[in-house]
């Protein structure tokens, strides 16, 4: 094994940390994942920094918080210069690879505005997040004018799968007993089969382009990262035969909710339980249809994975491969009235987070989980670390997890950052609340997790002794509450006040910013002697006393 490991970074959409038998499902097995994390280290606390797709991801792919990098929502482009993991690999000399979805929005304003050609080779890399795209597809092709053909529509159709949408009539829909097509995009057709076959749908199909990849660099010689981002079990919910029909109400888990709940007073989650989606799946039978078809599609997930882990054993692959495996957010299916992603919940900002690094100096981890509070934009220092990166802490905001990886000190972290914008949702609309102050921002201490809501009272859970969260105490008048409000307020302040866009700090730099007396520059100095006294040289030696020489 050589001394750089490659790193093969594993993400699906949507996924819940609590739907995977090694989290604790009692129904759902995921054998495959599961040996991942016992050749590795589970994290048990692990946050994203935003629950929804594209934030979350570009600060995934940053390594820095939403704050930072200014991407706040699906669609909102990540600025020309926000360097990414994509960048800082290929200084180090490996390669960032993608196969799948991104969620990234290119800035082609930006571009513009600075004379970049989309299509030359800085304008590709920005337009990709910096990624090499060996193959891109972010799912979701509806017919809207956001349609965008992939690979993958072109792979059914080679295959005869001939339609104007491919990706929509085969392997987002179904087909009823009477021959007619249903679409996946209204619920109760989620327990119907896929209008395709388990080897062609986007999950198997990914897992092969990524074994292609793997192939290829193989002889490549070059370090590497693949970034295999799934876009499963993400809606439209529905999976191909045989997997559509392996699970059924029996093995539906009871939902996390209380009356008290859903008779809350707090004007913004009001607003979002009146939200469609989370009116929708409030709803039993709503629960019973979706949730056998979302167990499914993380089955077929598990399935697949375990052939790819397969063939890396077998090609010698995995003796020299980093294998991280995470998600992008949660889903709510039901748990506290709501649907969908877009709070802080557990089940939505918590995902899970397995790391299996082969290295010997992981030895002494391999099987254990933490309790470690970590966050999503770790991975991105981890990663640059195992690559033969140098740190950039002025850029990063993440932390290396390697310490906790290799069973040493040297990783710690007081509070867990979210960050949502809600301005594009119903509750903005519901509520009047303008664009700039649609927002919310969580930070989690492992016990109490504080939501600032822009022009409305906090919301608070105590974890400890409400481990569901099934109270708010944001406006609690208990003692213990209202320091505890007070205390992760304050945190929050600081947070928010630190540097988070200073990225042109570097080691050169600083280093550079002497003090101003050693460049000549003298400010608050009486005379000579005070000089001399302060900076114990001599202030001839800086500024020769004598009458300029005007030849």
């Amino acid at each position: 094994m050589t001394d750089t490991p490659n790193v093969l970074w594993i993400m699906a959409d949507q996924l819940r940390f609590d739907y995977l038998s090694c989290y604790g499902h009692p129904h759902l097995h995921t054998p495959h994942i599961d040996a991942l994390a016992k050749r590795g280290m589970q994290f048990n606390k692990a946050y994203v920094q935003s629950p929804v797709c594209g934030p979350s991801r570009m600060s995934a792919y940053t390594g820095r918080y939403v704050r930072s990098h200014g991407s706040t929502w699906n669609g909102m482009p990540l600025r020309v210069g926000e360097p990414t993991l994509g960048d800082h690999l290929r200084e180090a000399g490996a390669r960032a690879v993608l196969v799948g979805k991104t969620h990234m929005t290119a800035d082609q304003e930006g571009m513009a505005w600075l004379g970049i050609d989309p299509k030359s080779e800085i304008g590709v890399r920005v337009s990709e997040c910096g990624f090499e795209a060996f193959e891109r597809d972010d799912g979701l092709h509806p017919d809207s004018a956001r349609q965008r053909w992939s690979a993958y529509d072109d792979y059914l159709v080679n295959l005869g799968y001939t339609s104007e949408n491919p990706w929509e009539d085969f392997a987002n829909s179904g087909v009823d007993a009477d021959g007619e097509l249903l679409s996946a995009w209204l619920l109760k057709n989620s327990r119907l089969a896929a209008n395709v076959p388990e080897e062609h749908s986007e999950t198997a199909y990914m897992t092969n382009r990524a074994i292609e990849f793997m192939a290829q660099a193989q002889a490549d010689g070059q370090p590497w990262m693949c970034h295999l981002s799934y876009i499963k079990p993400h809606w439209p919910y529905i999976v191909p035969a045989p997997y559509h029909d392996m699970y059924g109400p029996e093995h539906i888990i009871d939902p996390i909710r209380s009356d008290a709940e859903r008779d809350v007073d707090h004007p913004l989650l009001r607003a979002y339980q009146n939200a469609r989606v989370c009116k929708s799946f409030s709803r039993d039978h709503v629960r019973e249809h979706v949730i056998p078809a979302y167990m499914g599609l993380i089955k077929q997930l598990d399935d697949n994975l375990g052939r790819l882990f397969a063939w890396m054993d077998e090609t010698g692959i995995s003796e020299n491969t980093i294998i991280a495996f995470t998600s992008d957010h949660g889903d709510y299916m039901g748990d506290h009235w709501m649907g969908d992603k877009d709070f802080y919940h557990e089940v939505a900002a918590k995902v899970p987070l397995i790391i299996s690094d082969p290295r010997p100096e992981a030895d002494s981890t391999r099987g254990t989980a933490t309790d470690e509070l970590v966050e999503m934009i770790d991975l991105a220092p981890t990663f640059l670390n195992a690559l033969g990166g140098e740190p950039k802490p002025h850029i990063l905001e993440g932390r290396d997890l390697t310490p906790l990886l290799h069973g040493r000190s040297g990783f710690s972290r007081r509070y867990a950052i979210s960050e949502h914008d809600y301005s594009s949702f119903e509750m903005a609309q519901e509520l009047d609340v303008p664009q700039e102050d649609a927002r919310t921002v969580m930070i989690h201490d492992g016990r109490w997790k504080y939501i600032r809501c822009e022009g409305f009272a906090p919301v608070m859970f105590d974890l400890k002794t409400d481990p569901q969260e099934l109270r708010d105490i944001g406006s609690s008048d208990e003692d213990e509450h209202i320091a505890a409000r007070a205390k992760m307020e304050q945190a929050l302040t600081a947070w928010s006040l630190q540097h988070h866009t200073r990225i042109t700090a570097t080691a050169k730099v600083l280093a550079g910013q002497r003090r101003a007396a050693e460049t000549g520059i003298l400010i608050g100095f009486w005379d000579e002697a005070e000089y001399e006294a302060a900076t114990g040289k001599p202030f001839a030696a800086l500024m020769p006393i004598g009458k300029p020489d005007k030849t």
